[in-house]
């Protein structure tokens, strides 16, 4: 079997960098939406599908090669405690993408370069619980527990017309070896895996970083590998082991500065210079894919791509 086609590679050689984009959560909430739902920003999909559409347009107006779909906290299990039915769940997937899809198609036209792609979203089991848990990974559940949670919605995602499945925020070993031994049912769609990590050398989970990584590269069809949602301090050290590794390395971490309160995230505000600064070296030190996570904001990629892809 021929090797799985990576799609962020024509970026990488064409600017030399892929730029995903920014917080998609932080930036619906500036346009008036409401992340405080249980759903968080996958609420929209049901209440203001245009409003998904919005961010994704500004992230790519910003110079972003990669959308990634509002499907991080969509779960068939969430959505079914909101009275939809899995039908509805799996269309509202369907539809997260396809907005992302309808929103690359126009910026487009006129684009010099590659043109931008959708990478569909697939949050960790603790995206459902809503509680922190994804920074934790202290589930209490066993790998086939976390294969069944996850199966359902990696078929209907794989099957949405994504140009590339984004599986993030992951923070322990088992539920990498979850999803690692599901994407053995998609040979021809490339992922990439993103863990949460709590320090300089490690997953949420305590699991060695390098020793989640090993556990990425073995699916062939994941074509990157790396973190996000993580306090952008720790991103040299994290970058310097996955770039010992087999793999492109991607990493979006948060904007730094956030504190986590009874209603979620704040972040302070920070200069867009001081965020393109960090991943220069970023960039220097081995990332090949750069984003921004929570707390980070159009202008934040916008300086990535003035950096990248010249005025």
């Amino acid at each position: 079997m021929s090797p799985t086609p990576n799609p962020l590679t024509p970026f990488i050689e064409y600017h030399g960098a892929c730029l995903p984009d920014g917080g998609f959560a932080t930036h619906l909430a500036s346009l008036g939406g409401d992340i405080k739902d249980t759903l968080w920003s996958a609420a929209a999909l049901i209440d203001a599908p245009e409003l998904i559409r919005q961010v994704h347009l500004d992230y790519f107006r910003a110079g972003a090669d990669v959308a990634i779909s509002a499907t991080y906290q969509a779960t068939f299990e969430r959505l079914g405690e909101r009275g939809v039915d899995r039908d509805h769940a799996a269309r509202l997937m369907r539809s997260a993408v396809a907005l992302a899809r309808d929103a690359a198609a126009e910026i487009a036209v006129g684009r010099v370069g590659p043109a931008p792609i959708v990478a569909a979203s697939v949050g960790p089991y603790g995206a459902y619980l809503a509680d922190g848990s994804e920074y934790t990974g202290d589930y209490g559940l066993s790998v086939e527990e976390l294969r069944e949670f996850h199966r359902h919605r990696l078929d209907v995602l794989a099957g949405s017309g994504c140009d590339i499945l984004a599986i993030e925020t992951i923070p322990s070993l088992p539920e990498a070896e979850a999803l690692v031994s599901l994407l053995a049912g998609y040979p021809e769609m490339p992922a990439w895996i993103s863990f949460s990590c709590r320090g300089p050398r490690n997953v949420c989970d305590g699991t060695p970083f390098a020793r989640a990584l090993e556990v990425a590269a073995s699916a062939p069809s994941v074509i990157a590998a790396g973190f996000n949602c993580t306090e952008p301090v720790h991103a040299p050290s994290l970058i310097e082991i996955a770039a010992e590794g087999s793999l492109p390395v991607i990493c979006y971490p948060n904007a730094g500065g956030g504190t986590r309160g009874t209603e979620g995230w704040t972040w302070n505000a920070h200069p867009p210079e001081e965020f393109v600064n960090d991943a220069l070296e970023w960039h220097r030190s081995g990332a090949s894919a750069i984003g921004g996570c929570c707390g980070t904001t159009p202008a934040d990629i916008a300086g990535l791509a003035a950096v990248f892809r010249g005025p």
